[in-house]
């Protein structure tokens, strides 16, 4: 993509369109999904677990200072509330959805706006679809017993960790193991005093796990989930290139993080998916998840942006690799065009009703002419460049959803429509601490694939031809201090 008038009209229509679909009337509420998409999925539930026992899921605790309230994944994907200290109950014998929404709070109202809350019963049940609204207080364990019946007496809840803002499930678990062997704390995850009171209060009945269940549906993205996929990606797309804009000798990575998260916040993107990955040089980049963002770029360094908002509870994951100076060196183009190449093997070749491993192997027959024309420059190189077709390097990442590492998984049979995930091969030259990649987000469709980023350039000419080509921060400048932001200089 140039420098060009088309560049100007994609970003006057995205600013102009960024702040349709949401309710703007006294009681804010979602209008992302309409109630029948959430109706089919409590369906699809009941499908997979039968018409006998419950299902209760917590929604996200009230915030404990100024932060943004974003509701958990889950429990958003169920019934679309955001109010904090909900929950959603299913009859699975009944068929019938029930919302616990807490009791209004009028003080809270006057301070930060109204919310949905136990007074709004009609316009919960528009909305969502349930059956029933009642208050939490009426979620007590003997209307619980009373709903089991004495047949079958099973609850079906999510035994892993909820996903919040810039929260994906492994790094949850990651972060509960360590509390767990803390000495001073170990305390109970949420989850897990979930299930430790839904056994106290309802002894005589049994305690299943709701999550593959859950992680099943989820893998799958509706057109209405995908659009807002779309979305996030664009804006993705939009930030990294007023990064690249605004990138010269003498900027900071932060700068350029704030120049992306500039893009996101003017087009109504409240939150980010995860934290930027903003780096300069070599040790930053070779970091991985490089997250501090203070090192003033230089002269013949190559910058790794990976980056992406939260657009309504849909993310996206997308990362480019550019020369500070404008200009790649014979060593950052020649690996860069290897993974580019691999890159572009594998998207051309996805489509529905093959497996990744099959794709796989169809690149690598397509990359071999690929090194017999290619002449690099230390063995090395060719070491790491035949290493990454082989392996894969990644390519075939993660899914992408609610969460950046989203759940579900593409990877147990053929690839499906609505499948979406990261395509991110990754090459190492460990002998050199290099760390090389592309990454962007696809969806699986019924005639192919959707790259969600394709306007973004990816031929080397094309980047070069849009670095230091004066962004957002040269347009609203501000004067460093010396050193790094915290006041402690820094060597990378």
């Amino acid at each position: 993509m140039k420098d060009c008038p088309q560049w100007i009209c994609l970003w006057a229509l995205l600013v102009m369109t960024s702040v349709s679909g949401w309710a703007q009337g006294d009681i804010y509420h979602q209008t992302d999904f309409p109630a029948e998409e959430f109706q089919a999925r409590w369906q699809k539930i009941q499908e997979r677990l039968g018409n006998e026992g419950l299902v209760i899921v917590q929604g996200a605790p009230p915030v404990r200072g100024f932060t943004f309230p974003r509701q958990t994944n889950e429990f958003y994907y169920l019934c679309g509330i955001e109010t904090p200290g909900s929950y959603f109950v299913l009859d699975l014998r009944l068929g019938r959805a029930v919302l616990f929404l807490p009791p209004q709070n009028e003080r809270l109202e006057r301070a930060e706006g109204k919310v949905l809350s136990a007074a709004n019963v009609d316009l919960a049940k528009r909305i969502t679809g349930a059956q029933e609204v009642l208050s939490t207080d009426a979620l007590t364990p003997d209307w619980l017993s009373e709903r089991m019946g004495q047949t079958r007496r099973v609850v079906y809840t999510p035994f892993a960790p909820a996903e919040g803002n810039t929260e994906s499930r492994g790094e949850i678990l990651a972060a509960n193991r360590s509390i767990a062997s803390d000495p001073w704390d170990g305390r109970l995850p949420r989850e897990g005093q979930f299930i430790e009171l839904l056994r106290a209060r309802l002894s005589r009945a049994e305690i299943r796990d709701l999550t593959p269940t859950l992680d099943e549906l989820r893998s799958i993205k509706s057109e209405r989930e995908v659009a807002l996929i779309r979305r996030a990606s664009e804006l993705a797309g939009l930030g990294i290139l007023q990064a690249i804009r605004s990138t010269k000798p003498g900027v900071f990575e932060y700068q350029l993080d704030a120049a992306a998260r500039y893009v996101f916040l003017v087009n109504g993107a409240r939150q980010e998916a995860y934290r930027s990955i903003t780096a300069a040089g070599t040790p930053n980049i070779w970091n991985l998840h490089y997250y501090r963002n203070t090192k003033q770029l230089e002269d013949g360094e190559l910058v790794l942006m990976d980056y992406s908002p939260d657009y309504r509870y849909y993310v996206s994951d997308i990362g480019r690799m550019w020369p500070v100076n404008g200009k790649y060196d014979k060593v950052q183009r020649e690996l860069l065009q290897i993974v580019l190449e691999y890159r572009n093997a594998i998207m051309t070749r996805l489509r529905p009703g093959v497996t990744a491993d099959a794709i796989m192997q169809e690149a690598r027959e397509a990359m071999e002419p690929v090194f017999q024309r290619t002449r690099f420059s230390k063995p090395i190189y060719e070491a790491a460049a035949r290493k990454l077709v082989e392996t894969g390097g990644g390519v075939f990442s993660h899914t992408v959803g609610m969460a950046v590492h989203d759940v579900g998984s593409y990877r147990r049979g053929t690839l499906q429509p609505g499948q979406v995930f990261s395509v991110d091969p990754q090459m190492w030259v460990p002998e050199e601490q290099l760390y090389i990649r592309y990454e962007d987000v696809v969806v699986i469709t019924a005639a192919g694939y959707e790259n969600f980023t394709d306007f973004l350039p990816t031929e080397l000419d094309e980047i070069e031809a849009l670095v230091g080509k004066e962004g957002v921060v040269q347009k609203f400048p501000v004067t460093p201090s010396k050193g790094s932001p915290t006041g402690r200089r820094t060597s990378n």
